[in-house]
């Protein structure tokens, strides 16, 4: 059984909005001034909640999302915004769009939030959003490290017990199929969860992915309490333990959420 804020998606966009805005721009701030001059360009934007916190700033942005029925739901919630010119939107796999034909520029800052975790050749897809950035371009992650309780994004499957048993994911891959197919979950809820399970990525590997890629980190936030649980959860969000952020590999498990803001070298 999903949580129901799948279903509610004006309460999804206000839960973006409202996270963005409380603990997203206050890290973008401290590297970039928001105003009519900068860009911004979001990757897997959904519903827009994110690009909504930017639009207040009067920036200029960039929606891209493959989910046609997301993309209707954002022009539907971004119509004033769209109206004004502050926000366009485009349905494109992001490797198909040239910068030269299809953009009228660069970007100051890219978002993947909720994306990295999903994306199969990651360095690959890393190295083609230079192409995006202008030379002093920022690039700003979030994502679920993959050995946290529901980095697998079990949330999501159909089972009463499917959707609410953490670490399961974990299970060799065997295991994971069997487990799922035997508490009734539908084939292509299963497909699902395997590709995330085949694409899900821990904080190290993700650091070096950064690092590999010629890019470097200028923040770096790592949640015991996700931000978006406050919504999901009534949880208050929290900052991870010191003591346990600096434990490589077992900060995983009991991290929900981390933040990452990039730039070139």
């Amino acid at each position: 059984m999903a949580f129901e804020f799948h279903k509610d998606k004006e309460r999804y966009f206000n839960m973006q909005y409202e996270t963005t805005k409380q603990f997203i721009l206050p890290i973008i701030e401290k590297h970039a001034k928001l105003n009519s001059d900068y860009r911004v360009l979001e990757i897997g934007c959904a519903e827009a909640g994110v690009l909504k916190a930017f639009t207040d700033f009067n920036c200029t942005c960039l929606g891209v999302e493959l989910a046609s029925n997301r993309l209707e739901t954002a022009r539907y919630f971004m119509k004033n915004e769209m109206d004004k010119g502050l926000i366009s939107f485009m349905d494109r796999n992001i490797h198909d769009v040239d910068t030269d034909k299809d953009l009228d520029g660069k970007f100051d800052l890219v978002i993947l939030k909720d994306v990295i975790e999903h994306i199969h050749d990651q360095r690959a897809f890393v190295m083609k959003l230079k192409d995006f950035l202008k030379p002093k371009g920022l690039i700003f992650y979030a994502f679920p490290p993959w050995y946290m309780p529901f980095g697998g994004h079990q949330q999501v499957a159909q089972g009463k017990i499917t959707s609410k048993l953490p670490y399961y994911h974990l299970l060799p891959m065997p295991l994971y199929k069997g487990f799922l197919k035997a508490f009734g979950e539908p084939q292509l809820k299963i497909d699902n969860l395997v590709e995330i399970k085949q694409t899900g990525i821990s904080i190290e590997r993700f650091e070096k992915l950064v690092k590999t890629s010629d890019f470097s980190i200028v923040e770096r936030v790592h949640y015991l309490f996700n931000p978006i649980y406050k919504y999901k959860f009534g949880l208050t969000p929290k900052e991870q333990y010191s003591a346990i952020k600096a434990i490589p590999f077992f900060r995983n498990f009991f991290t929900t959420g981390v933040y990452y803001l990039t730039k070139m070298n």
